[in-house]
Order: structure tokens, then C-alpha cells, then sequence
């Protein structure tokens, strides 16, 4: 199975392929509006920008399992985003990242590299659709842990 065969909601209850992204490499980040790392927001929307010519996408799942941390609606969700932070990159419907409802998407990233411990974990994919690496909540979009992974992944 790859990300790329499967598809998801996104905040405004459509469908979307993530084949979409295929021949990309994805950062699939578990997001959410109430934490003390939400800010990482700005820093998760500088690393698209800076990646997106270069095949980059960042895929954000919100999701309420952790501190019950976002508790908005789809709707709330993308306001607050876009108004705080000024998001562009692909956002999706509120998932649960673990347990007995874990999403399609996160059981994919889960099966090799763990479950998320907190918001705004992040799973690097390959190109290829496969899960290459994780990265806890306190490894900032700009670090340079993150950052070189990136690279190595897209090149």
C-alpha cells in the first residue's frame, strides 16, 4: 500500500485522491489549533513554500486525540488557519491518528514508525508513497534534522 492510493476528505468535505501528489515526497503532519506547538503552523507553510517547486507537499490532518486540542469544525479549522497563519498547503478533515479508528493514512504512516505521541508529528513519504522517517512534535519545521531529510528525499 502507498499514500498514493489513497483518498481523503478535505476541510471542505470533497474527496481528494492523494495520487494527486504522486512522485512527490509528503510531510503528513497530525495538526491542531489549540496547542503550544500550533505556531509551527508558520514554520510548516515557510517549508512548503520554500519545497513546493521542488516536490514538496505538506498534508495536514487535523485531529482532536491528543489534549482534545482541536475542537473545531472543518470550517473553523481552514479560518483559523489561513487567518492566523496564512496556510495554502493542502488541508484535510479532522482524523483520529490512533486507536481503534486510526485513519487509513495514519495507519499507513504508523505501521513502521510509530504512532504519533503529540500534535504536530510529522512522517516524512518518498516519492514512492512509503513512510521514510518520523519526527517528534519539538522538531521544528525548520530544523535542520527535517530540513536535510527533505532534501535527501527529494533528491
Amino acid at each position: 500500500m502507498s499514500l498514493y492510493e489513497l483518498t481523503v476528505n478535505t476541510l471542505a468535505g470533497q474527496p481528494q485522491p492523494l495520487a494527486a501528489y504522486k512522485g512527490k515526497v509528503a510531510l503528513v503532519v497530525n495538526t491542531a489549533s489549540e496547542c503550544g506547538f500550533t505556531p509551527q503552523y508558520t514554520g510548516l507553510e515557510k517549508l512548503y513554500e520554500k519545497y513546493k517547486d521542488r516536490g514538496l507537499v505538506v498534508l495536514g490532518f487535523p485531529s482532536n486525540d491528543f489534549g482534545k486540542q482541536e475542537p473545531g469544525t472543518s470550517e473553523q479549522i481552514q479560518t483559523f488557519c489561513k487567518k492566523n497563519y496564512g496556510v495554502q498547503f493542502p488541508m484535510f478533515e479532522k482524523v483520529a491518528t490512533k486507536g481503534a479508528g486510526q485513519s487509513p493514512v495514519y495507519k499507513l504512516v504508523t505501521a513502521n514508525l510509530g504512532e504519533p505521541k503529540w500534535n504536530f508529528h510529522k512522517y516524512l513519504v518518498g516519492k514512492d508513497g512509503q513512510p521514510i522517517k518520523a519526527f517528534p512534535s519539538k522538531v521544528t519545521p525548520d530544523s535542520k534534522e527535517l530540513t536535510d531529510a527533505i532534501e535527501a528525499a527529494l533528491k
